[in-house]
């Protein structure tokens, strides 16, 4: 009988529940990253920018996907340079992604194919203006100096958008470019 026992979540397609927060450790990168953002006071200015922006809420269709979860999802894809598919594929099988997703436990189920479609979180993304985005920048700076993470004297901000996988020009690119192009003048 007790082969039955732990064989039940195979039969009955439901396994026991695991604690997301027990597989990711302390000093893994995705889960320190994920615990310096102020992550209730960003969520709750995207929801009150597109409650202001989209009144009209629609009871069809699939239920929402919280925002807490695209919010770290976009963050992480910018992060680690992923594409829609690749961190929504990430977020069923990587445990620091569910952590920095605020997923707290995770239950084995194959008919579940996708937690989040790529194509909602490309519709979240369209609903980012550059207001909202402005604001949580200033939302993450002033946590970020509160909790002395870093000094006024120390915050730099790239306001330069750039496009994923572009080697786009910056001071520290075009100072290297310089010491370099410098050098091999003078060895002539």
């Amino acid at each position: 009988m007790s082969i039955v026992r732990h064989l039940q979540h195979w039969l009955g397609g439901v396994g026991p529940r695991i604690g997301v927060v027990d597989f990711v450790p302390e000093d893994h990168a995705i889960r320190q990253w994920s615990d310096t953002f102020p992550w209730p006071a960003m969520t709750q200015a995207i929801d009150e920018s597109v409650a202001h922006r989209y009144p009209k809420e629609t009871r069809r269709g699939r239920s929402s996907v919280s925002t807490r979860v695209l919010l770290a999802l976009e963050l992480l894809k910018a992060e680690t340079g992923s594409s829609d598919e690749q961190i929504c594929s990430r977020l069923r099988t990587d445990f620091a992604v569910m952590y920095a997703c605020d997923i707290e436990t995770v239950e084995a189920d194959n008919g579940q194919v996708h937690f989040v479609l790529p194509e909602v979180l490309s519709q979240f993304r369209t609903k980012l203006d550059a207001s909202l985005l402005e604001e949580l920048l200033q939302i993450q700076a002033t946590f970020a100096m509160d909790q002395g993470l870093v000094r006024p004297s120390h915050l730099m901000v790239d306001t330069f958008a750039s496009e994923q996988g572009s080697q786009r020009v910056n001071d520290a690119a075009t100072l290297y470019k310089v010491k370099k192009k410098s050098s091999r003048s003078s060895k002539k």
